[in-house]
This record gives structure tokens, sequence and C-alpha cells, in this order.
């Protein structure tokens, strides 16, 4: 932990990118009378939650609800944006078979949908689940059967995960499973389908979402740092980060067209993928820690946008692609989500969702290449008419969106965090792939706000965000002899 003791008030900070984490992080160190200077890599902020924007067409890099359990959350989203949020009905779907299914899963209209033969194995297979649980619970594949039986573990969750991390769920582990699904079982979805209880409310009925995208949300974060004295710097790409013994960092360079420039403050955030983190610093960490971190994996995405004449194919804001046959992991449709994603009246805006590695031939394929097979393919699956016409297209990549849960994945981050909190006390990681952690936004965000209050006296661990949260959106409504405990 950093000695605030002789800290001076106010601080100044460098911040290492300008996703949700680290302009958050700069925006709490202005909210404290200090100023930032926040380093970004790409051309525009908001990280995997920007907005890009072709032509006209908007697209969100994998669909971001503005939800959150945590009320101080909340209240900064609004007060960046007051009028511009939208309040928009949430509907999505899992496609199995050319069927749709409602997700999360209704276990009665799932009945119907795969008929009673199929329906009663799985019933059986849950039933055989429960009484006979396999052990150990280690990887995604046990900690899920366990809860809704193999049957349904390979029809509901077996596909779909397998495209999004490339390697069979007995490799990914039961963390992240418990992480994203916590509390979810057969038997708790079909009780409440049988006798409800009123006092649980689902809030993902509805959501918030910026009237031009999440990066809305990151753009208005910037205007408002730089009317207060902060600098957003864009195009600017990590080449080196000096530290010295005793000392910690010292300073951080970057490469970009303006050439190489060094940035100093009295503190550093640094929300870059924590395996870049290390492998930038100089001199190097010891070969224990460079090992740790070249092994930390992740998944990339590539976003195949294409435009459609015609409306409202499908009402959902996004479909879960089950379907083995196509390689296509979730559609999005944009214009669900805001009208004002597309351009005009009469036309459908589609995100198709392709998830890889970057070593993977799909990832260096040629734009013209994956738009076809992207049109190929969102027609075999139903959603889209045959021979509906297509009139504009294009392709995001994203590197480095997933950070993976794979065998051994927390030792190694256990050996970087370490090293960091040993040698670097002025250097905290934050957000997603800042501390390899699958958080959304929102948790991002805590471990930002956290990450500048241990500068100014506050003892947070950053690392406990998320680890004690269930995942599925879901409260309980609070008495009103309870409201005013209420976090």
């Amino acid at each position: 932990m950093i000695d605030t003791s002789t800290a001076p008030r106010p601080l100044s900070l460098v911040v290492v990118g300008a996703g949700p984490a680290g302009l958050t992080a700069a925006w709490e160190n202005v909210r404290h009378g200090g100023t930032a200077t926040v380093l970004e890599r790409d051309d525009v902020v908001g990280g995997i939650a920007r907005t890009v924007e072709r032509r006209g067409y908007r697209f969100d890099i994998g669909g971001h609800r503005f939800f959150t359990k945590v009320r101080e959350v909340e209240e900064l989203w609004h007060e960046m944006l007051a009028d511009d949020f939208l309040r928009v009905p949430r509907q999505s779907r899992i496609l199995y078979r050319r069927k749709l299914f409602s997700y999360p899963l209704k276990p009665f209209e799932a009945f119907f949908g795969l008929g009673p033969f199929e329906s009663l194995r799985c019933g059986l297979s849950f039933l055989a689940a429960r009484l006979a649980p396999r052990r150990p619970e280690e990887d995604f594949e046990t900690w899920v059967s366990n809860r809704f039986g193999r049957r349904l573990f390979s029809i509901f969750f077996k596909t779909y995960t397998e495209k999004v991390w490339g390697v069979p769920c007995t490799q990914i582990r039961a963390d992240w499973a418990a992480q994203r699904i916590r509390g979810l079982s057969l038997w708790k979805a079909v009780w409440h389908a049988v006798k409800p209880d009123r006092s649980v409310k689902t809030l993902i009925e509805e959501f918030d979402y910026p009237r031009l995208g999440p990066g809305q949300m990151w753009e208005r974060f910037t205007t408002r740092l730089e009317e207060r004295g902060s600098r957003v710097l864009l195009g600017r790409s990590v080449a080196r980060i000096g530290w010295q013994e005793g000392q910690g960092v010292t300073a951080v360079e970057t490469d970009g067209s303006a050439g190489r420039e060094t940035f100093t403050g009295d503190a550093y955030v640094s929300s870059m993928a924590l395996s870049d983190a290390v492998l930038a610093l100089d001199p190097p960490p010891p070969p224990e820690v460079l090992e740790a971190a070249r092994a930390l994996r992740y998944r990339d995405y590539i976003l195949v946008a294409l435009m459609f004449e015609g409306e409202r194919f499908f009402p959902d804001n996004w479909v879960y692609i089950h379907s083995p046959e196509v390689r296509i992991g979730r559609v999005q449709n944009f214009g669900n989500w805001s009208a004002a994603m597309v351009p005009r009246p009469g036309v459908t805006c589609l995100g198709l969702e392709y998830f890889c590695f970057d070593t993977d031939p799909v990832w260096s394929a040629p734009d013209d290449e994956l738009l076809e097979t992207g049109r190929a393919e969102i027609t075999k699956t139903g959603l889209v008419p045959e021979g509906a016409r297509v009139l504009d297209g294009a392709v995001v990549r994203m590197p480095k969106t997933y950070p993976m849960y794979d065998p051994g994945y927390s030792e190694k981050v256990d050996v970087v965090r370490r090293f960091f909190a040993e040698r670097l006390p002025n250097l905290q990681q934050v957000g997603r792939n800042g501390m390899h952690r699958y958080n959304n936004q929102d948790h991002a965000m805590v471990t930002g706000l956290y990450a500048v209050r241990n500068l100014y006296g506050a003892s947070n661990d950053l690392w406990a965000v998320n680890v004690d949260d269930e995942y599925h959106e879901e409260t309980r409504t609070l008495r009103p002899d309870e409201e005013g405990s209420r976090a």
C-alpha cells in the first residue's frame, strides 16, 4: 500500500488506458482536486465500451447495458449524461436449431420448444446430476452440469461457451461460471415459474443506454476532464514503464504521432493488459514474473456489421447463437438498443460477433471475405430473410477483449500481483484487462474509484471488487424498515 502520510495534496496522476476504469480514476482524482494525464493507445476512448461510427452507423462492441447494483456508479452515469440516457426494454434469446428460447431460460417455454422427448431427457439428466454430482467441481462443464444436468449443459451452454473461449469447457475454470452465473439453477428457475417470489424484481427487464451508444459516456468523461484541466491523449502506445527499486514507477514513455514522449506523476494507474504492463517494465522484472505474464491468455473479437434494407427483423437487443453449424457467437440489433444508432428509418444494422485468437486465420482474413461469410451465416440462422439486400458493411477487430480463465491463470496472476505490490507500490492495476478479471464496466469503474481513494488515505482492496457480488442481475425488494440499510 502507498504511504500517503506525506503525499502531496492534490496529486498528479498518470493513467494508462482511456476505458471505463481509467477515465473513472482520472475523474475521481479531479474530484479530489488533482489533475490527470490519460494515455490511450487507440484513436478513440472507451476501450471495449467504445462506440465505433462508420458512415452514420454506430456499433457497440459487444453490447453494453448500463445496469449496476452500485448506486454511486449509477449516479455518476446520470451526472455525466443526464437527458441523453434512454430506458431500453431488454430482450435477448438463444437460437438453437432455428428456434428461439428466452434468456434467462423459462422452463415451460423450453419444454415446449425442445419437445416432450428431449425435455424428458433433460429432466432425467438434471435429476441424475442432483443425485450424483460430479466431483471435483473445478471446470466450467462440471460446474454447470451439476446445476442443470449434462443434457441442458450441452444444449444451452456448451456450444456458445466454446465459441467464446475457443477451448473445451473442461479447460475453463469454474471461477468464471461462479462469477457470471452464480445463484442460478434449474430447480430455482422451475420453482419461480410455479410459485413466483414477488419480493424479487428482475431489473434487467429494462436498462439504461446512452442515445448514441456507450462511447457517448466516455466521450463525455473526456470532455469534462479536459474542461477541468486534465488531458486525454490518444494515439499514445506505451513503449516503456520505467521503475527503480525502492521508488516504484518513475515514468511512462509512449510512442505515437508526436514521437517518443515521457510522462511523470505522483502516482500511476494502469488498465492496459496485465501481461503488456509487465513486458513494458524497464528494467525487466524477475524471470518468474515475465514467465507468468507471458502465459496469460486473451480471447480476441471481431465485429462484422451488416446494414440491411428493411426493419425489425427480430425484436431482440441481441441473440446468442448456439447453432454449431455457424461461427457467429452472438448477434446485436443496434437499432433495438437506440434508434439513433442507425442513420435513417428503413434499415437494420446487425453486429455479428466472432470470437477468436489473433493467431487464427479469421483474424487476418480480408474484410470482404468476412463480410461475405457473415452475410451467408446470418441468412443461414433464419434471423434475416432469404435474399435481404445488404446496403453496407464494416469490420472492427478488438484484440484482448476477454481475459481467459484457463487452468493455472489465477496462480500466474498472483505472481504478477505480488511483484507489483512489493516492488511498484505507486502503480495500481484497474479494469478488466488491467487485472485480468472478467469485470463488467461498473465493476471496472469501481476499481478506478477505489484506486484513487487509496492515494488519499483509503485502504481498498481492488482485487475484492466483484468477488462477492452476484453477477445475475436480480435484487430483492427491501421492506420499509430495511430501506435505510441499502448500500
